[in-house]
């Protein structure tokens, strides 16, 4: 396994908790020392599977915010499965930059505008990647995405815009969770499913990095690459 990224060089020491409910998307009661205190979410996925009562969480403190703590994992069939998405973008240079699409680059942008949008790299001045995070699994397979997402079909159009005009393209997705395969999620969003099938058709390439996360030393690990499942409209 290959270290990408230490969180708590980020983000200081975690806390250990246990989750209650969650309110509204972006906040989550959990009980530290017997006490109840608000988590910001940072996923805004449905996680359903993810967070239940009394599952076991790891924190990070929140200083200068709204809320007393970060929700950073969530324990998970002996695994923690990381869920600040906010590092992703962090998680997903790393990834680049230390040659796992096959070649060292030697120019990273972030945050490229695109039309109305921004994708989230442009690498070596030609080369646009989107990253997106998956969380679900169901019998060994990841799946994404597990609600509906416009704003992701969106960037998949992008993407194949982009290759049309002559530029590599390509879709990551980074994968918290002990599964074999991915595929979309026809049933959760038969939508996104499709633009996923045509964009491989149009040549849109697919990178898929299934990682681990150890909360005693912080590192994320790189374990394995993700292939895609058989899968079919």
């Amino acid at each position: 396994m290959e270290k990408i990224l230490n969180v708590k060089e980020l983000l200081g020491n975690l806390t250990r908790g246990l989750f209650i409910e969650r309110p509204n998307r972006f906040v989550g009661l959990v009980s530290v020392d017997r006490k109840i205190f608000k988590a910001h979410i940072s996923d805004t996925g449905r996680l359903k599977e993810l967070l239940v009562s009394e599952a076991r969480t790891l924190l990070a403190e929140n200083p200068g915010g709204k809320l007393d703590y970060k929700l950073i994992a969530v324990e998970k069939d002996n695994e923690w499965v990381f869920l600040n998405t906010s590092l992703h973008s962090k998680i997903a240079e790393e990834i680049i930059r230390k040659g796992f699409l096959g070649f060292i680059p030697s120019k990273i942008e972030k945050e490229v505008r695109w039309g109305k949008s921004r994708i989230d790299f442009r690498v070596n001045s030609n080369f646009y990647i989107e990253i997106k995070g998956c969380n679900l699994s169901e019998s060994g397979i990841c799946l994404f995405p597990d609600a509906p997402t416009e704003r992701g079909r969106k960037h998949l159009v992008e993407l194949i815009e982009l290759k049309q005009r002559g530029f590599r393209t390509a879709v990551m997705f980074l994968a918290f969770r002990n599964c074999s395969c991915f595929k979309p999620n026809k049933e959760r969003d038969p939508l996104f499913s499709e633009v996923f099938e045509q964009a491989l058709k149009e040549g849109i390439e697919f990178f898929g990095f299934k990682l681990g996360f150890d909360p005693e030393s912080g590192w994320i690990y790189l374990k394995e690459k993700l292939k895609i499942c058989n899968f079919s409209k």
